[in-house]
């Protein structure tokens, strides 16, 4: 699991382009980049972020942004999703075989863990969102087919989506570490109910496993509080065997109790950062969460964050 946990706010102009890919490389993963010409070349990057999820606006020239195979073959930054949303100009973002048309206030959703290209032929402003795959509790079985498309013509969820990560991210560089942080935690679950939405959509258009794990998926969500929540009550909430629930999870790369305890944890690291709950104790956290026993769940913690939970709380 990411364990990352601080904030930056940076602007910077760039008009060397061995300045600018680094910039870039060291920004977001390794990237080619080829700009459409080189004399007159410039870019703005302003960038700003908090416990992992980083938000960066570039305003640059045009020019073709490839994340290739022998990039991603080094293991640089595989591990992530973008969301990017067009401000100014258009682009055409290119994964998995599809190809989609962006323009101002549209959103879209990519994998470094796979090709991409990303083709701006003029100048152009874009704000990207960049965070570790294991924030979004939705597996890859099911994220993939959202990847170089049109969310907004999915979902009207999206311009909501779009408008609230639009005003936030310049507003973070002005707040202090705690409120980037909560900011940073909503647009996460703003983006996790967006991404449910059109997956709803697209249920009756996907295989009967696929739509009943997401359904499972959507029920252990809503009932990760519960002590009670195991194997057993989830199959029985879906009419299907234990077994028949295992090998879902064995097909998506992980098991039932994995999954729970990773989405748990995640709540669990995300209250203890919330300056709202300050007041609460680690003990009742990890309690309304569904973990009963602190000793353990201060074990657990360690064990996937680096950090203890008393730790996390100090930093």
């Amino acid at each position: 699991m990411q364990s990352t946990h601080g904030t930056r706010s940076t602007t910077v102009f760039i008009d060397d382009l061995d300045v600018y890919q680094r910039t870039i490389d060291d920004s977001f993963v390794p990237l080619r980049l080829t700009p459409a010409k080189t004399d007159g070349f410039s870019a703005t990057l302003t960038a700003a972020g908090a416990d992992g999820v980083e938000f960066t606006e570039i305003a640059s020239s045009a020019q073709l942004v490839e994340r290739t195979p022998e990039s991603i073959a080094q293991g640089n930054g595989n591990g992530y999703y973008k969301v990017s949303l067009i401000l100014a100009g258009s682009s055409i973002l290119i994964q998995d075989g599809r190809e989609v048309v962006m323009r101002p206030g549209d959103i879209s959703f990519y994998d470094t863990s796979r090709p991409y290209s990303l083709l701006f032929d003029e100048r152009f402003r874009n704000l990207i969102m960049m965070f570790p795959k294991d924030r979004l509790e939705l597996p890859p079985q099911l994220t993939d087919s959202l990847t170089a498309v049109s969310l907004g013509e999915h979902h009207p969820i999206a311009s909501a989506v779009a408008s609230f990560i639009a005003q936030a991210s310049p507003q973070s560089a002005g707040l202090s570490e705690l409120a980037r942080t909560k900011l940073a935690h909503s647009s996460l679950e703003l983006l996790g109910t967006m991404f449910s939405a059109v997956l709803d959509i697209e249920a009756e258009a996907r295989g009967p496993r696929e739509a009943l794990l997401h359904k499972v998926y959507a029920y252990i969500g809503a009932n990760l509080a519960s002590p009670a929540l195991s194997p057993g009550s989830i199959a029985a909430a879906h009419y299907i065997s234990t077994r028949h629930l295992h090998a879902l999870f064995h097909e998506a790369g992980t098991t039932v109790s994995a999954w729970i305890k990773e989405r748990r944890l995640e709540r669990c690291r995300t209250d203890l950062l919330d300056p709202a709950l300050a007041h609460r104790g680690i003990a009742a956290i990890a309690t309304s969460w569904g973990f009963v026993d602190a000793a353990h769940f201060s074990r657990i913690f360690r064990a996937a964050y680096g950090v203890s939970p008393s730790e996390l709380r100090q930093a």
